[in-house]
């Protein structure tokens, strides 16, 4: 008797585009909140103004997190977000991109 093995199924591939499209696109929208609220101008490039000393409060990051999840398919820790905030929507970047991977990596598998 022969005996075929299933393959394994694929694991999925964590979308860091789509991730950090989403992630800029939230984290932009508040800083313009921010800089509006304080009569701050912020520069008219979407990367220059991912690079603008902006701060970013913790709170208002761990509620953005609420627009990862669909992507990713499960509720993010806040433990993800760092105390304290950020001071530029790439440093937010930057901290959270490998953090929110760390948590996909933990319920998916690895990358392929």
């Amino acid at each position: 008797m022969t005996t075929i093995a299933t393959p394994a199924p694929a694991l999925a591939t964590f979308p860091i585009a789509v991730v950090e499209a989403r992630l800029r696109a939230e984290l932009i929208e508040a800083i313009k909140a921010e800089a509006s609220i304080k009569g701050v101008s912020l520069p008219p490039a979407p990367a220059d103004k991912a690079k603008a000393p902006v701060p970013i409060d913790s709170l208002v990051v761990v509620s953005i997190l609420c627009a990862v999840e669909p992507i990713v398919g499960f509720e993010l820790p806040e433990s993800v977000v760092r105390a304290g905030g950020y001071v530029s929507v790439e440093s937010a970047l930057g901290d959270l991109l490998p953090r929110i991977e760390k948590q996909w990596i933990k319920r998916k598998g690895p990358k392929s």
